[in-house]
């Protein structure tokens, strides 16, 4: 198992109500081992990279309306 952590920033979180949608949009992600977030928009993941991927986890998060900060496209 190689377990990769790394801490995002996103936009979206504005409450602790938006905390625990993002919680909720992750909690079911295979590969996912923890989770935590705060009301800066700042997210600790960490994961199972031989199950699950950044860009998967990434993708979760924006289709529950939270996106990565710094990551757009050039």
């Amino acid at each position: 198992m190689a377990v990769r952590s790394e801490t995002i920033r996103v936009s979206g979180v504005r409450c602790e109500r938006c905390i625990g949608r993002l919680a909720a949009a992750l909690r079911s992600h295979d590969g996912l081992e923890q989770a935590h977030a705060n009301l800066l928009g700042e997210v600790t993941l960490s994961w199972d990279d031989e199950v699950t991927s950044r860009a998967e986890i990434i993708g979760v998060l924006a289709r529950a309306g939270f996106r990565e900060l710094g990551s757009d496209p050039e």
